[in-house]
């Protein structure tokens, strides 16, 4: 081989890189996860509060 293929594949500067952009979309898709749980429960909440009113006819 070589030596410009042996550096290639010798560097490993942008594995870092790629595991935090990793940790990152895993945090973010639990934040989706978190907040699309509590927006439903949310809804159902307000939809019970407004049934409780009556009707403005």
């Amino acid at each position: 081989m070589d030596p410009s293929s042996v550096r290639f594949l010798d560097d490993h500067s942008g594995s870092a890189a790629i595991e935090y952009a990793l940790i990152a979309v895993g945090i973010a898709v639990a934040i989706v996860t978190v907040v699309s749980g509590i927006g439903n429960e949310l809804s159902v909440l307000f939809e019970d509060v407004e049934a409780g009113f009556p009707d403005g006819d």
